[in-house]
């Protein structure tokens, strides 16, 4: 008796055949507090606003006018995608205050509620840039009809002190999955940084060719201290009463910018829906005239650094994910394409 085709060529031919219809993107992103923690959250929102076909946006119960913020965007500028949910973070449960956790429950609340093939996930400092656009949808009709591919990898450029300050160092990320395969079988890990199967099984992704533009090291001092000051009780606990008192961070004084190995000039161009923000920054920090601060670690970093610079390649690095190279996949979705027109 023949057999049926192999399910992944008929898995390919119903994809096939959906790109000929629109390929349904979600979005989804979270904020608590957007406000008072001067958050790029209406640019975050607006950066993907182009690309995807609903934004789904979990509001923390906070302390601002974040939520009128985004009843606003959502009737002005969201085109009728805007899918808003408040939730109660529960940021006084002391069992919550671990390891950043509440911030992936958080994350997995928004994307439960998202109903397109694919998701797109931004954090609430996380901006897309419009020059990217088309290789992110290439990158996904690309993915969509091979069932190996359940996320996309982006590139990530990050600011520190400044708009015109980057830090690319291997102690911040160069790379992190921002769109998934919708399943039930994925979810948000840890702090929300990546993503992951439920059995702890690494994705497999591909690199989308975009970038991901971080500002979360850019904020006016003082905001930026508070902003530590919540965030550190996220990962380690309720402060004691006196450092309660007195705002001082579980992290010290990290918050403070500093002139650090892996900081240099900025020479992009940013996304346009940051335009306004970076013209009315009312902060100045002096990278060239601020003391370097060195430590014994950093001459381990150097080295690495130098190393990837000539070669490209980080050594040790840490990552969430199996990178699958596009000439493999290329490969393979003409080997699959090939045997569909056999059928």
């Amino acid at each position: 008796m023949a057999q049926n085709p192999i399910s992944e060529n008929n898995f390919c031919a119903k994809k096939l055949q959906e790109l000929n219809m629109s390929l349904f993107l979600s979005g989804f992103t979270l904020v608590r507090n957007g406000v008072l923690f001067d958050y790029p959250f209406l640019e975050s929102f607006r950066s993907m606003i182009p690309l995807v076909d609903e934004l789904v946006i979990n509001v923390g119960l906070g302390d601002d006018l974040t939520l009128e913020k985004i009843h606003k965007f959502a009737q002005s500028e969201g085109n009728g995608k805007v899918v808003l949910f408040e939730s109660d973070w529960e940021v006084e449960n002391p069992a919550k205050k671990k390891g950043g956790q509440i911030l992936s429950e958080q994350t997995n609340l928004a994307l439960r509620k998202t109903k397109g093939a694919w998701s797109l996930y931004l954090q609430a400092d996380e901006i897309l840039h419009q020059e990217d656009i088309n290789r992110i949808q290439s990158s996904l009709k690309e993915s969509h009809c091979d069932p190996k591919i359940e996320g996309l990898l982006f590139d990530y450029v990050h600011f520190y002190g400044s708009f015109d300050v980057i830090q690319k160092t291997r102690s911040a990320y160069r790379r992190e999955v921002r769109i998934i395969r919708n399943s039930p079988e994925i979810e948000s890990i840890g702090d929300a940084q990546s993503f992951r199967k439920t059995n702890g099984e690494k994705l497999r992704v591909i690199h989308s060719g975009a970038r991901i533009f971080h500002y979360g090291w850019v904020r006016s001092p003082q905001t930026m201290r508070e902003k530590t000051f919540f965030m550190d009780q996220l990962y380690h606990g309720t402060p004691s009463p006196e450092n309660t008192e007195k705002r001082i961070p579980h992290t010290g004084d990290n918050y403070r910018y500093k002139r650090i190995w892996g900081l240099q000039s900025f020479q992009g161009n940013h996304p346009q829906v940051m335009e306004n923000r970076i013209q009315n920054k009312g902060w100045h920090w002096d990278l060239k005239h601020s003391p370097f601060i060195f430590s014994l670690g950093d001459f381990k970093k150097m080295i690495l650094d130098i190393f990837e610079k000539l070669t490209g390649i980080r050594l040790f690095e840490y990552r969430s994910y199996h990178l699958i190279r596009k000439s493999f996949m290329k490969c393979h979705l003409n080997k699959l394409k090939s045997e569909i027109s056999d059928l």
